[in-house]
């Protein structure tokens, strides 16, 4: 397909999703919330798809550092490699915005269409993944550009769950209709198979050998372990009531559920598939959760834009970051 014939697609893609969007009004439905921490750990963004702005915190000192207005539906946050830029979608507007981390400055914006949702970028930056929960598509755009690539059809209502593998080669895409993960070729851009099994599906992560998927199942309260060798859910581990997260540790050893309904998070030991520990006093946690690079903290994004601050060797809140 040519570039001009692949805007062409991405234009029509936008369009029809724009007036999906409007008639079925599903962005006031969706609720959704995202974290995302720089690679050097100073800065965190944050936003909340109620919200019409998104808050950039300065992590060392606890404190906001700027707030970006004019979003309809912030869902997505995802920084650069080299963590000077960060790219925040919104499915309201069918944009992805790109913001200058040190600045604050916008550097430029990408029209992927209403209804673009979850993100995730390259090991190189080259690329961003845009799954469309509108028009059931994942766009694949060049980030210099700010161009499209490719448009993938075949989902069924992708939302924020998306992810590469280690090595870059498979993208797993989930999918809020069926309940299940689509997995993509990332050089050829094609489908070429599914994980099914889920209940009502939400985060997902991949373990840094590639051998393991953990994803969040709010409709039973699990989060499933699944063999990606044979493409199966091997344990369910329960966890809180209605879990959203499944956030892996730098170092693999535990995975951190956020749960919705009794503002929790569950720590899940990954060698055993056992919950260790539950961490309380949080505020509606969903799958907002990063970790610091040295392993020390977790970070936790509250519903009304606020980062609890948890210490990992006693998984107590020590701190939060207020907007």
């Amino acid at each position: 397909m040519t570039k001009h014939a692949l805007r062409t697609t991405v234009a029509l893609l936008a369009l029809t999703a724009g007036i999906s969007a409007q008639a079925a009004g599903f962005d006031g439905a969706i609720k959704n919330n995202s974290l995302a921490l720089s690679p050097d750990g100073r800065t965190a963004v944050v936003s909340n798809s109620d919200e019409t702005r998104v808050v950039v915190y300065d992590v060392a000192g606890g404190k906001v550092a700027r707030t970006l207005d004019g979003f309809t539906t912030p869902r997505n946050i995802v920084f650069a490699p080299d963590g000077s830029r960060f790219y925040v979608s919104d499915s309201g507007t069918g944009r992805i915005t790109v913001y200058e981390t040190g600045t604050g400055r916008e550097a430029g914006t990408i029209s992927s269409g209403p209804g673009s949702f979850g993100t995730v970028l390259s090991g190189d930056g080259a690329k961003l993944y845009v799954n469309n929960e509108a028009s059931s598509t994942v766009a694949v755009f060049d980030t210099k550009t700010m161009l499209p690539e490719a448009v993938i059809p075949g989902f069924s209502q992708p939302r924020q769950g998306v992810r590469l593998s280690p090595d870059g080669k498979t993208l797993f895409v989930t999918n809020f209709l069926g309940d299940k993960i689509t997995l993509v070729d990332a050089t050829t851009n094609k489908i070429e198979g599914e994980i099914a099994g889920f209940d009502k599906l939400r985060a997902i992560s991949i373990t840094k050998d590639g051998k393991t998927l953990f994803a969040a199942n709010s409709g039973r309260n699990t989060v499933s372990a699944v063999d990606l060798a044979t493409r199966t859910i091997t344990r369910e581990v329960p966890v809180g009531q209605d879990p959203y997260g499944a956030a892996l540790t730098p170092d693999g050893r535990f995975v951190y559920s956020g749960n919705l309904k009794d503002n929790s998070l569950s720590v899940i030991d990954t060698a055993t598939l056992k919950v260790t520990v539950t961490v309380t006093g949080l505020n509606e946690p969903r799958q907002a959760i990063v970790f610091s690079s040295d392993n020390a903290k977790a970070y936790v994004l509250n519903r009304d834009l606020s980062v609890a601050v948890v210490d990992r060797a006693s998984n107590a809140i020590v701190s939060t970051m207020k907007p």
